[in-house]
């Protein structure tokens, strides 16, 4: 088809000209600049106030009870004989999942294990009543996990009572900045960051991740750091202390777990493998270690036993040194549980609010902290378990809360014998997932550019940091973004559509339009 270009032209003639082109009359209206903003911004702000408080005054009882309490939803019309042994099995699928993982992900946090079962069990509750997602499964999560040892780590050593009570303390401060967005409905903040900054950074993680555990695989310790080349280094380093024992289990653990989600994933009739794979791990290692007592092979050790006190957060003198840090683990809980949830949402045709969603994982954590939590949201496997298992509402959590529970008040004596390389192999078979080396692969054959911003968000998150790498991930997005906005490329087909003439050339004036 033949190309046409118009370009820009200040002068009065081209307008003629190109007015008298078409046949649609031109109507000029002469543009007059107001004397004053203070009339326009306030009419802007009374109108949104006039549409917000409209909206209140429709609002039924029912309505408001939905609003402020998402799970009436779910519950006024709860169907029993479907849904009840729907949500028990994969309450209790999750569950059982759920109680080796949140004690691996608290050893990640640098904390005791027993507060990722105290993490694993209270915030499950709360989120039932407040969220809004009904397959969501919240708790300890990887990604939170090291992004919480990495900044208490530079402050003070993980072995000391300040850094449990700091990690509780990042709990409730980003309960607190969850509800602020949730209630100013902030959560289309989300839509300004590319998926390529999100798949780039979690993929570098993940490679963190895994070397962060390799200590209990090699049996000697490395350096806590979150950049890449100083843990290569200290392995390196270390590797005259190195110990077979704890590498063969750790080894043998990890590969039985990868086999059992290769199959829970590709096999129908083997998909309670998936979830029955942390478990195993636990039951394997701990049965070796009782049978065998083998001195190289670090344990657990004691965990208290009940269940979790009420506490208020402490250490408030340090906020302002965890201020980034509490922005940081923000926006991941953004980007991954409100992202889960409403692919959830859309699979089992209900409607998800993101700011509800917000509000949900805020109440949980600020309520959580009163009761030993460190930072929690939603855990993209457990969700992907729980929806597998036909969860059909909130439930099944309430469920998974309530092995936690019995698990917290009379397994605890149990855990004492759990191999410390087990639970590293549980980390390591759950952060795999989070490599997307298909994305980078998928990104060149379609989008040059997005694969570069993979590129730079996986490079500098490996190299030189979880928080460097999110600023400028998030950064290089916005800068495409700007650019794109400042250079728009428009494509219009006038056997299609007529474009308005004085449109055309309005536009034309400030950049040249190529029609095709």
């Amino acid at each position: 088809m033949e190309e046409t270009n118009y370009h820009a032209s200040p002068s009065a003639r081209d307008l003629t000209a190109l007015s008298t082109t078409t046949t649609r009359p031109v109507k000029i209206i002469q543009l007059q600049h107001p004397t004053t903003t203070s009339t326009t911004t306030t009419a802007g702000t009374s109108s949104y106030f006039a549409k917000w408080t409209a909206k209140m005054k429709r609002m039924n009882s029912t309505e408001w009870i939905q609003t402020f309490l998402p799970c009436y939803r779910w519950i006024s019309a709860y169907k029993w004989r479907e849904y009840l042994q729907a949500d028990v099995m994969a309450g209790v699928t999750v569950g059982v999942m759920l109680v080796p993982q949140s004690m691996s992900y608290a050893k990640l946090a640098g904390l005791q294990p027993i507060y990722g079962l105290y993490s694993g069990f209270v915030p499950i509750f709360v989120y039932a009543i407040f969220g809004s997602s009904r397959q969501l499964a919240i708790g300890p999560v990887a990604l939170t996990s090291l992004l919480v040892s990495n900044v208490l780590g530079s402050i003070v050593d993980s072995s000391e009572k300040l850094y449990t009570d700091l990690a509780i303390l990042l709990a409730f401060m980003v309960g607190v900045l969850e509800c602020i967005m949730g209630l100013l409905r902030l959560g289309w903040l989300i839509r300004f960051i590319s998926h390529s900054v999100i798949s780039g950074f979690t993929t570098a993680s993940a490679i963190v991740i895994a070397l962060s555990q390799a200590k209990y695989f090699l049996g000697y310790e490395i350096e806590r750091s979150s950049k890449f080349i100083p843990l290569v280094k200290s392995i390196i380093l270390g590797a005259d202390q190195f110990l077979w024992p704890p590498f063969v289990m750790g080894f043998i653990i990890l590969a039985i777990l990868l086999t059992m989600k290769h199959l829970g994933k590709t096999r129908k009739h083997f998909r309670f493998l998936r979830a029955a794979g942390p478990l195993t791990a636990v039951i394997l290692g701990t049965t070796f270690v009782k049978v065998y007592h083998p001195s190289s092979i670090s344990l657990v050790g004691e965990i208290p036993q009940g269940l979790p006190k009420f506490s208020i957060p402490k250490e408030f003198g340090y906020a302002k040194s965890l201020i980034p840090t509490t922005i940081l683990i923000t926006g991941v809980a953004i980007l991954e549980s409100v992202g889960i949830a409403k692919a959830l949402a859309a699979k089992n045709g209900y409607e998800l609010d993101s700011n509800q969603e917000l509000f949900g994982l805020g109440v949980a954590n600020i309520v959580g902290s009163f009761f030993s939590v460190y930072p929690t949201t939603g855990s993209f496997s457990r969700s992907a378990v729980n929806h597998e298992s036909g969860a059909k509402t909130g439930l099944s959590g309430i469920v998974m809360g309530i092995i936690m529970g019995c698990a917290l008040q009379f397994l605890t004596p149990l855990f004492e014998s759990i191999p410390q390389c087990a639970l590293a192999a549980i980390v390591i078979s759950a952060v795999i997932g989070l490599v997307d080396y298909d994305e980078a692969t998928f990104l060149w054959r379609v989008d040059k550019r997005d694969f570069l911003l993979w590129i730079i968000t996986f490079a500098v998150t490996l190299f030189l940091g979880i928080e460097i790498g999110v600023l400028v991930g998030v950064g290089v997005s916005l800068a495409f973004v700007i650019h794109e906005s400042a250079n728009p490329h428009i494509g219009c087909d006038f056997n299609v559509f007529t474009v308005d003439t004085l449109t055309l050339y309005l536009y034309s004036s400030i950049q040249p339009i190529r029609c095709f």
